[in-house]
């Protein structure tokens, strides 16, 4: 497979007012590279900026933790998760790629499918739980008809992902300032007490506490929300120029997803508490009408819209997931038409399991985040510690794209620390059908996902001190030598060279992991 595409007509470039983008897995060549540093934030605060967030409060109080301990472990779990989410963002930039073919690096060019399987059950599954919330809530709040719903949305956000890249930005930067000042009316009304529940909501209140169980469970599927989102995140950043800087990326993308959870799950807590209300729409609904007349009917429009656009994220991820699993096996040529036809046959098999197979909402969020937690963990520790601690950044890109490329087709020291943390993660897991033997001893608590951290990445990091990243170094500067063609063509949107310095190597301390790379000075700064 060509692990560039033709160069594409003004027309049809992923930065054109109104073309469908034309690039899917294959590497985005320099002068092709566009955006502003400073839109990963909205981008990535208006991604959890949704209902789904808001429901994620509702947990702790369910389980009869108070609205205080709700919001601590909340906020813990929030910033451990989105750490390991955000580092993944630096890698869009240096590499140009989407995130699961450059774990070709980790697992092989082949051995990548056994991590796609917990990728593809991710975007997949998120989509199903968002289409269960927002036909429910849309059927109680405005009496829609739930198979009605989850049709129209399928295809909005279906429709979104197939133009791709640039409009799934443009979309969330708009969501997000429609959104923004409304919340902060909401968030008024809640600080200054216009907003009161009903009686039968204080008891539930009144006999709030704390447990341990309860504590970790809110914790833990905080911690999974953006951890789960760290397959996604360079998907979104490998446009941005290749001289963007690692620390700029990395907070952009942390405060911008760290932030919308931070401020949305103690409204969720506190609906829950103050309230009684166990559907996220209903409960923005009812509390908005209380502060501004008609504004809880718009804060649940722009609510589920932004719920759409996000899914319309998974879609589009979970789109190049598929490619790249079909192009280990047998090799494609990426593009617009390829990325497409998935990305409409994964809407269907959403919309049918979320709107026939799949009705139980409180079961359905629970078993998913911690599922999606248990798959994601291992994978997200062997892609780190490869990535800034073995080969600090320096990737032959040519070679993700090669069976026999000097990365192989199986992998194994990636694929041994991959199963190790799965299978020393299960004492220790807590599902609605499964409590292991360490998790019972514990009373309940689940610990499972700080296991397979510790066990995964410490584990590969250990099997790859034997590993020879030094004799990597002739494939690397070759592969920067093939990429540069494709960096010093003319752009089509502006007619000008790119500019870039095809050579550039990010900084990790000093250190080069390749020592046949010379260093390179004086490149500019990029966007900022």
């Amino acid at each position: 497979m060509a692990f560039t595409s033709r160069s594409p007509s003004l027309t049809e470039h992923s930065g054109g007012a109104s073309a469908i983008e034309s690039h899917s897995i294959e590497h985005i060549p320099f002068a092709e590279r566009h955006g502003k540093l400073w839109q990963q934030g909205p981008f990535w605060f208006l991604g959890n900026f949704q209902p789904f967030t808001l429901a994620i409060g509702f947990i702790g109080p369910a389980l009869g933790l108070s609205l205080g301990w709700t919001v601590l472990a909340s906020a813990l779990g929030l910033v451990l998760g989105t750490f390991f989410m955000a580092f993944h963002a630096s890698q869009g930039p240096q590499l140009g790629l989407p995130q699961m073919i450059q774990s070709r690096a980790q697992f092989g060019y082949r051995g990548v499918i056994v991590t796609l399987g917990a990728t593809l059950f991710t975007f997949v599954g998120f989509n199903v739980v968002d289409t269960i919330i927002i036909d429910g809530g849309l059927e109680s709040v405005f009496g829609w008809n739930a198979t009605a719903v989850g049709i129209g949305i399928a295809i909005i956000s279906v429709v979104l992902a197939i133009y791709g890249h640039d409009w799934l930005h443009r979309a969330f930067r708009v969501l997000f300032w429609l959104s923004a000042p409304c919340w902060l009316v909401l968030t008024a009304g809640i600080l200054t007490g216009r907003v009161t529940g009903p009686a039968e909501a204080a008891p539930q209140a009144a006999g709030a506490g704390f447990t341990m169980v309860a504590f970790m469970v809110q914790f833990t599927a905080t911690a999974s929300y953006n951890i789960t989102y760290a397959p996604y995140v360079s998907d979104y950043s490998r446009y941005l120029p290749r001289s963007t800087r690692t620390s700029h990326i990395v907070g952009s993308v942390f405060w911008g997803a760290v932030g919308s959870p931070l401020w949305l799950i103690p409204i969720g807590a506190w609906m829950a508490v103050t309230l009684g209300v166990s559907d996220p729409l209903a409960g923005i609904r009812d509390a908005g009408d209380q502060v501004v007349g008609g504004l809880g009917s718009v804060l649940t429009i722009l609510s589920v819209l932004a719920l759409v656009a996000t899914m319309g994220l998974n879609a589009y991820s979970g789109a190049l997931t598929v490619l790249t699993g079909i192009d280990s096996v047998r090799p494609m040529r990426p593009g617009r038409s390829s990325r497409i036809l998935t990305i409409s046959g994964l809407g269907v098999v959403w919309c049918v399991l979320g709107t026939v197979v799949i009705s139980d909402f409180s079961t359905a969020l629970s078993n998913a985040l911690l599922l999606m937690l248990y798959l994601l963990v291992p994978w997200t520790a062997v892609n780190l510690v490869d990535y800034f601690y073995v080969r600090r950044g320096h990737y032959a890109i040519t070679h993700l794209f090669r069976p026999d490329g000097i990365y192989g087709a199986w992998a194994w020291r990636g694929l041994v620390s991959y199963v190790a943390g799965l299978v020393l993660m299960t004492p220790f897991m807590v599902l609605s059908f499964f409590t292991g033997p360490v998790a019972k001893a514990l009373g309940g608590v689940d610990v499972a996902f700080l296991a397979g951290l510790a066990v995964s990445g410490g584990l590969y990091y250990v099997l790859t001190r034997g590993l020879d990243v030094a004799a990597e170094g002739p494939a690397v500067a070759a592969s920067e030598r093939e990429l540069a063609g494709g960096a010093l063509t003319v752009s089509a949107q502006g007619g000008e060279p790119s500019g870039e310095r095809p050579g550039f190597q990010p900084d990790f301390g000093g250190r080069t992991a390749v020592g046949e790379l010379p260093a390179v000075d004086g490149l500019p700064t990029g966007d900022r």
